[in-house]
């Protein structure tokens, strides 16, 4: 488990491909290592990665399969990519963001980006699909950073996050432009909830679903609107 609380920015080393995997060499910043071991895992971009090799007190190996190269952006890096670290949370630590599996649902697109003073304000556009999970002043976890949502709106599916500048000195997020693409983890509580509702709806209206759903759709809305 990740807290979402970024540790730290390493960038890509070295990187070697095998059939149906890629090997990583990531240099982290100083102290980064400390105490890390063989099989511990570590949270890059939000992807819950395997470290199967340590290199000095600097540099560690992780093998990405191809299922995870293929759903995450990690399979688009190149050599001094730089991105988002952090240690797995140890029992007792204090949790400053929400609990993150590092598991990442949906790749999505820096849709704008509007720089203010002493704000950067991100526009990610989301497939339609994810956005009933996504709510105003909820957690979204964006490259293995918990950040708060501040704004969304489902009829141009995007939802925006403001950053404060100690939020971008210590992550990749400076370097992004439009159009680059961001690996997101919805918050887990939050899909069980709706994703419960959703089935209990369907569950107890049966037969009156359809009826619902044509009136609904005379709306111009959808059961999954009535959720979201």
């Amino acid at each position: 488990m990740f807290t979402g609380i970024v540790q730290g920015v390493a960038s890509i080393a070295d990187m070697t491909d095998k059939t149906g995997l890629r090997t990583l060499t990531l240099a982290f910043p100083p102290h980064f290592t400390t105490g890390l071991e063989i099989g511990a895992s570590v949270a890059v971009d939000g992807v819950c990665l395997t470290v199967t090799a340590l290199h000095g007190d600097h540099a560690a190996e992780f093998d990405v399969m191809q299922q995870s190269l293929n759903i995450t952006t990690l399979g688009s890096y190149q050599l001094n990519h730089r991105v988002n670290v952090e240690r797995a949370a140890r029992d007792g630590a204090e949790i400053g963001g929400h609990p993150l599996s590092g598991h990442i649902d949906f790749t999505a697109q820096v849709a704008q980006i509007r720089e203010l003073e002493n704000n950067y304000v991100i526009r990610i556009a989301v497939p339609p699909e994810w956005l009933k999970y996504i709510f105003a002043k909820g957690y979204i976890a964006i490259n293995g950073a918990s950040l708060t949502i501040a704004e969304v709106n489902k009829q141009e599916s995007w939802f925006e996050v403001w950053l404060i500048p100690e939020t971008l000195r210590m992550t990749v997020f400076a370097d992004k432009k439009a159009g680059a693409s961001l690996n997101i983890e919805i918050e887990r509580s939050t899909q069980v909830i709706v994703d419960t509702v959703q089935t209990v709806l369907e569950e107890r209206l049966g037969p009156l679903m359809p009826a619902l759903e044509a009136l609904l759709a005379q709306q111009s809305q959808s059961v999954k609107d009535l959720i979201a």
